[in-house]
């Protein structure tokens, strides 16, 4: 009755050996109409460590700003089109709206 017991397993021992040792994995790819590949935004905000003085002659003024708040102090700029955080006078992150 113990052998038995033990035949599913080693069965399935033996499969998982055989599949991952002798098959490459693939992936299928899907399509949709009428939606265009999504494009790369992180080139389109300052990237991290970016000074204030770097990230206002690339962006311009922003349109508002708030802070200094807390320790380390947080600084927020407002853009059109995203938000940059900044630690003292570095980004520390910048996200879209």
């Amino acid at each position: 009755m113990a052998a038995r017991n033990r035949l599913p397993a080693l069965c399935l021992a033996l499969t998982a050996s055989l599949t991952a040792a002798g098959i490459p994995a693939a992936a299928d790819t899907l399509l949709v109409e009428g939606v265009s590949a999504a494009t790369p935004t992180a080139a389109e905000r300052p990237a991290r460590g970016t000074t204030m003085a770097r990230v206002e002659s690339r962006w311009g003024t922003p349109t508002n700003r708030e802070g200094p708040v807390g320790q380390p102090p947080i600084t927020r700029w407002e853009y059109p089109d995203f938000i940059v955080f900044f630690e003292h006078s570095h980004v520390v992150h910048a996200v879209r709206r």
